[in-house]
This record gives structure tokens, C-alpha cells and sequence, in this order.
């Protein structure tokens, strides 16, 4: 594994007092979610694994973290009367999730033909729901662009929201704190918000712990902007991974990641398929592609990652096709 040559030494946001002040807002909500042990991943790897089950979250996600938080911070700056949230699924439900705790409507633009899982839980949680006439997420950002223009609208955009990464820092927190001899952790990449997250934590708690993003194959994007040093769109992201679906990196996302990221990993979608597989017969942890993304890129590249690894299962809102493909073999 080898970080990209120019590593510059910018400042770490979010800072620490951010994210320990999101951490302490977001315990009155949920309990931190449990660092388990994974026997059968720790002998095919070759040393110790854990999982952080981020599945354990109202939602099944990550997500409610970061929109928990940066619903609350913008309350305290004035009314808001609808939150909308471009999404493929996970973002959605949390937006939904957050919005229903704090009384506050809800309005949800998702891709045609997404992950019926997702979009019956955010359905379930009282959003409206808006569907793109296709499946590229850069149309439906631009329908919840032009809608969140009418007075009163918050957009709550996971990729660019400033106050967002310190809810999912809080995890980089938890896992340092349960397990304080990490030496490195695996983290999906999707809008980078997750790994801008725990890797601000981390770097700044524990500057040696490696940070190893995970992408698709389908859907390279960051990887290849990490890799370029510079933003580069690809024309598409057609991946089982929906979570991970970003094809249009944002420019300072691209800069925070090139500063935290230690290293990042493309999966095949047979790879993933092969993790959720693994970690549902032998680790017994229900997981979707994005969520599994870290367990294939362990199985795929672990040298030089320490002998204490953290993989952050994201989010178990996996479609029934996905699953029956995984284990269909079984």
C-alpha cells in the first residue's frame, strides 16, 4: 500500500472539539454502536479484525449520525420548514429519520429503480418521496437542487455539508476508544463523508492508525481523484454498491481525502458479493454491498495494515436480489 506523493499538512476539520461535541449530542439519541471480534476474517487475514456495526443505528446506517447533527446545528440558525436530501437509499432514511425526531417535514429525491429496502424505510419514516426519471444521481441532486430553492427548504447535501462529517467522526472516536491499539481501519467511500469523518478523528487521536478507503470498480471516482490529485468525474457508476454510486467528486472532498487517506482500494462487485457472503455465514453480521465493501478490500489488500484492523460495516439495507445473489451459491 503506498499513499499518492504530495501530501500536504492542512489544517484537520472537523477539529477534535467538533466532533467530541457532535459525539456527546448524538449519545442522547442512540448508544454507540459495539466493536466485535471477527475469528473467521482474523484467519483468513492473518491477524486481528473486528467489525464496527454501524448497522446497529436507528435506519441500519451510518447516515443518522451525520444527519442527526447537521439538522440540529442548522435549527440553531434559524427556521426551517422542509429538509430535502438527494439520495440513493441510506442518506435518505437518515434525512427522513432526523427530520421525524425534530418535527420537521421531509422531502427525499431518490433515482428511479433504487433499493426498494431503502425506499420503503424512509416511506415508513414519513418522507416525501420524489423519484428521478433515471438512475444517474446527478439528476436527481438537481431536483432537489431547484426544489430546495423555495423559501424555508434546507438541503441537506451529505457531500458538501460543512457541519455533517463530524456526526460520522464520532465513530473514529468510539472504535479508538474500544479498541485503543488499532493500527488501521477500512472505510467505504461513497461521498467521502464517512471517511472524512473517522479519518479527522483518527488523525488527530492517533496519527498512526492507517485510514483505507474502499471504492468500487464500477464507480472509481474519488479513487481516481485521490490517485490524480485533482477532481475526476467518470461517466458512470453503475455498481451493486448504490452507497458507494458518486461520480462527480467534490474538489475540497478531493483535497480532505488526498490529506487523511492513507490508501485506497477498488473492489469488484464479485468481491463484494463474496464479503457479504462471509459475513453473513461465518461472522453472522447482515451486511449491503457498501457496507461489505471494507471485508472484501481486507480480503483483496491487507500488507502493511498493522495487526489490530477495524472494518466499518456501513449500513444492512440490502436488496433480497443482492442477498439471494451473495448466498445463492452457498
Amino acid at each position: 500500500m503506498s499513499s499518492p506523493a504530495g501530501k500536504t499538512s492542512l489544517q484537520i476539520l472537523p477539529n477534535i472539539s467538533a466532533i467530541r461535541k457532535a459525539q456527546e449530542f448524538l449519545t442522547k439519541y442512540f448508544a454507540r454502536t459495539r466493536l466485535v471480534g471477527a475469528p473467521f476474517l482474523g484467519r483468513m487475514a492473518g491477524r486481528n479484525v473486528y467489525l464496527k456495526l454501524e448497522t446497529e443505528l436507528p435506519t441500519s446506517s451510518f447516515k443518522v449520525r451525520g444527519a442527526m447533527w447537521a439538522l440540529a446545528q442548522r435549527m440553531k440558525r434559524g427556521a426551517v420548514q422542509e429538509v430535502v436530501a438527494s439520495s440513493t437509499g441510506n442518506h435518505g432514511a437518515a434525512v427522513a429519520h432526523a427530520a421525524k425526531q425534530f418535527g420537521i417535514a421531509a422531502r427525499i429525491f431518490l433515482p428511479a429503480n433504487c433499493n426498494p429496502v431503502k425506499r420503503a424505510r424512509i416511506a415508513s419514516l414519513g418522507a416525501g418521496i420524489v423519484e428521478s426519471g433515471g438512475n444517474d444521481p446527478t439528476s436527481v441532486f438537481a431536483l432537489a437542487a431547484e426544489h430546495a430553492k423555495r423559501p424555508g427548504v434546507y438541503f441537506l447535501n451529505d457531500g458538501t455539508d460543512e457541519d455533517l462529517p463530524a456526526g460520522p467522526a464520532a465513530i473514529g472516536c468510539e472504535i479508538l476508544e474500544q479498541l485503543p491499539g488499532t493500527s488501521a481501519i477500512f472505510v467505504p467511500m461513497g461521498d467521502t463523508a464517512l471517511i472524512r469523518g473517522i479519518a479527522a478523528a483518527a488523525k488527530q487521536i492517533a496519527p498512526q492508525v492507517k485510514i483505507i478507503g474502499v471504492q468500487a470498480e464500477r464507480a472509481p471516482s474519488y479513487y481516481l481523484s485521490w490517485k490524480e490529485g485533482k477532481v475526476v468525474e467518470t461517466e458512470t457508476c453503475d455498481t451493486i454498491a448504490d452507497g458507494l454510486a458518486t461520480r462527480t467528486p467534490e474538489e475540497a472532498n478531493v483535497r480532505d481525502v488526498r490529506n487523511l487517506v492513507d490508501d485506497v482500494v477498488l473492489v469488484s462487485e464479485e468481491q463484494m458479493l463474496r464479503a457479504i457472503e462471509i459475513l453473513l455465514l461465518e461472522e453472522h453480521v447482515l451486511a449491503e454491498p457498501a457496507g461489505a465493501a471494507s471485508t472484501a478490500a481486507l480480503l483483496k489488500s491487507s500488507a502493511n495494515c498493522g495487526d489490530h484492523v477495524v472494518l466499518v460495516v456501513s449500513g444492512a439495507n440490502i436488496s433480497r436480489e443482492v442477498l439471494r445473489r451473495a448466498v445463492g451459491n452457498a
